[in-house]
């Protein structure tokens, strides 16, 4: 009973919200200048042929009839067809999933690793105001303020020049060649991870600040335990939420489509899929698409609160009301 407490209010929001991205996604496209009549047929096609193509894939419609048709289609499952190549979009989604899905896992575990050492390190080094905390706080600003293509681009323009070992495009499958494909993602990656890094690295050192001054931690002082003792067993369980906040919302990010890395990279994911397809006005596949990384979102942050109640019960029984 207290998971289903916990449970359904989210459940509610996650509906709610999914509908209002639904209709806002579908009502922005279309109010996109130039639609797919426009793109197919080119500038200087006669209203006539634009009619045509209008009402061949229902276009000429208002747009409440439009969107009643297709949410009837989505609730039954229908994804809709791409008006560019005729598949089915969920198809196209599911070829395209696990690329994102690698690069997501891959900058993730990357940004993991290396922020949340770096942050408790210059969390704990912070009192004493030594270089390490210095250091913490200029690789957090450094990685916060290098936008991903600018980072991307010089990587690019790198390892082009000279030959380091790694490719630069030319994606490999995961299934097809292991060390070929992690070749190809490492680039990406560490374009993708810098701003994780800066992210969860700048967030576990506020938390691991906030709770080194709580009374528990200060009484564990006074018994005479060491740092890293006291880091351990007191400090990261209790500065381990937003941690998971950052991570899941990061993640979730990520999962929507790293769009930049993506195109830049020649990487087959979702995100370049979106982005070619809302160039060509395929509405379908853009809908399908944003709405599909509105319930990443959704999914992740039900996730963290989850893993909230684990990390710490008062939460959980707080947020059900128990």
């Amino acid at each position: 009973m207290r998971l289903i407490a916990f449970l359904l209010p989210r459940l509610a929001i996650a509906a709610l919200t999914m509908l209002g991205v639904s209709l806002l996604v579908f009502v922005s496209l279309r109010l996109i200048p130039g639609g797919f009549a426009e793109v197919l047929l080119g500038p200087f096609a006669t209203p006539e042929a634009r009619a045509m193509v209008a009402a061949k894939y229902g276009l000429d419609d208002s747009i409440a009839v439009q969107f009643g048709k297709w949410l009837v289609a989505l609730l039954q499952g229908d994804f809709g067809t791409s008006m560019v190549t005729r598949r089915p979009v969920i198809d196209e989604f599911v070829r395209r999933a696990p690329v994102t899905t690698e690069v997501a896992l891959l900058t993730l575990a990357f940004a993991l690793g290396v922020g949340f050492p770096l942050g408790v390190w210059s969390g704990v080094a912070e009192g004493s105001r030594s270089r390490r905390a210095a250091f913490g706080r200029l690789i957090g600003a450094l990685g916060a303020s290098v936008p991903e293509f600018v980072l991307g681009s010089a990587l690019i323009f790198v390892f082009s020049r000279w030959s380091l070992g790694l490719k630069v495009g030319g994606f490999v499958p995961l299934g097809e060649d292991v060390w070929a494909n992690l070749k190809t993602m490492i680039l990406p990656t560490a374009s993708l991870s810098v701003f994780g890094i800066a992210l969860i690295l700048r967030t576990t050192r506020d938390a691991v600040l906030r709770t080194m001054t709580e009374g528990h931690v200060l009484a564990a002082v006074g018994r005479g335990q060491t740092p890293w003792s006291i880091v351990r067993h007191h400090v990261l369980r209790n500065a381990a939420i937003p941690i998971v906040t950052v991570a899941s919302t990061y993640f979730g990010f990520l999962m929507g489509g790293a769009v930049i890395a993506e195109i830049l990279f020649s990487i087959p994911g979702v995100g370049y899929y979106i982005f070619s397809s809302l160039e060509g006005r395929d509405y379908a596949v853009v809908q399908a698409g944003v709405l599909l990384a509105a319930f990443v979102f959704v999914a992740m942050s039900m996730l963290a609160d989850l893993a909230y109640a684990g990390i710490d019960p008062r939460i959980g029984a707080k947020r059900s009301g128990t």
